[in-house]
């Protein structure tokens, strides 16, 4: 497999579903190399547009989810962003292309997984994403306020340290649910009430 080139159709494709409409994420779509995320074993796998399994019964999400997820949080040079579920790194290596690294703030709950990603961060030049061992219910106190929040995982509702993290006028972004879970983003009013839409039916592993 020639991983430029998988990943150039990958975009291609993506691009071709028009469900992203800022270029920009396309662009770190591109720049990210999906297949140093994944485990050795899946790396010809790596530029499906599907998850896959990355241990500890996690997923690295399929990459259109990334892109619209991306999308949909309207990131901006300089936001400061707080992630809940680092998994293997590559969502937040997105969101750091997006935004910088030094501005990406990332919780996972899994020791292994938050070490591994960190590694790996590092190695691949994003070493300034911050990230932590933690209950992402719990969100990350000391970086806020911050201008984005979104989950990788799943809650049965939006957490509400998460949420009281964001600043006004900013965007929580989750899919919300059990056994059936809709996307959902929300913003907060000044008021701290929300303004929610949903975007449609999806599938994530459940927030821990």
């Amino acid at each position: 497999m020639d991983p430029e080139a998988a990943r150039q159709r990958l975009v291609e494709r993506l691009a071709d579903r028009g469900r992203v409409d800022d270029e920009r994420v396309l662009d770190a779509m591109a720049a990210v190399p999906r297949h140093e995320f994944v485990p050795d074993n899946r790396r010809q796998e790596a530029y499906r547009d599907s998850p896959l399994p990355i241990g500890e019964g996690q997923t690295i999400s399929a990459p259109h989810m990334v892109a619209i997820m991306a999308d949909l949080l309207d990131l901006r040079p300089g936001d400061e962003v707080l992630e809940i579920g680092t998994g293997c790194g590559y969502h937040a290596a997105v969101t750091a292309e997006l935004v910088g690294p030094e501005h990406v703030y990332s919780v996972e709950y899994h020791d292994s997984l938050a070490d591994q990603a960190r590694q790996r961060l590092e190695r691949l030049g994003y070493g300034e994403v911050s990230v932590r061992v933690g209950d992402g219910k719990e969100g990350w106190s000391e970086h806020a306020p911050y201008d984005r929040a979104y989950l990788t995982c799943a809650p049965p509702s939006l957490p509400d340290h998460v949420v009281e993290q964001v600043r006004p006028g900013g965007y929580v972004l989750a899919p919300v649910g059990r056994r059936r879970q809709t996307l959902v983003r929300a913003r907060r009013r000044a008021d701290g009430s929300l303004d929610r839409e949903e975007h449609g039916g999806v599938r994530f592993v459940e927030l821990q």
